[in-house]
């Protein structure tokens, strides 16, 4: 795992201060994008996609006693530049560690801001056998490429498609947990 020099931390939370206010807490965007950077790995969409999921930035359900989880991040180019307006479409378990497939539980889908900028409530998913937690994202700048991954947490590499690249960084506090994540995109 990267840890993150005082002047790295510093510099992430001073050029993403959205992150930080967002979730209140200032916690660096992983990964880091620059010169050298590498686009977010692809993975496999899983068995349990549904398209067309209704528009929304609260995943949380009615009734959910689940961990709440506040994403928040942004979606920039190889070169650090903000893609506005990327369709971010987002899938989970639930607190059981089931996934709906009759319906839209824990699904849905946002759009970044012109900042490239998004936050998703939800709750923190569930374990089910043979997996890491994970959540499922699917993000598309205009015009370009669907890219189909799915973001881990730390501590959890339980499973063989867990990968340190896809972590986000995260806090827990009394309310809940707190992460944030950088998609870098081909745009």
């Amino acid at each position: 795992m990267k840890f993150h020099t005082r002047r790295r931390f510093l510099g992430a939370a001073a050029a993403f201060p959205f992150v930080g206010a967002a979730i209140g807490q200032d916690l660096p965007l992983t990964p880091e994008c620059g010169p050298q950077s590498a686009l977010t790995p692809r993975q496999t969409e899983g068995p349990y996609y549904t398209p067309n999921t209704p528009l929304r930035s609260s995943l949380v359900e009615p009734g959910s006693n689940g961990e709440r989880l506040v994403l928040a991040g942004r979606v920039v180019s190889p070169r650090c530049r903000p893609v506005g307006k990327a369709l971010l479409d987002f899938w989970h378990c639930d607190e059981n560690g089931r996934y709906d497939n009759a319906g839209f539980r824990y699904r849905g889908h946002l759009f970044a801001d012109d900042e490239g900028r998004f936050r998703l409530e939800t709750i923190f998913p569930a374990i089910y056998p043979g997996r890491a937690r994970h959540i499922h994202v699917k993000v598309q700048a205009p015009g370009r490429r669907i890219l189909t991954t799915q973001l881990y947490f730390p501590g959890d590499a339980r499973d063989g498609l867990w990968r340190e690249e896809l972590v986000v960084a995260m806090v827990s506090k009394r309310e809940g947990r707190s992460a944030a994540f950088q998609f870098i995109v081909d745009a």
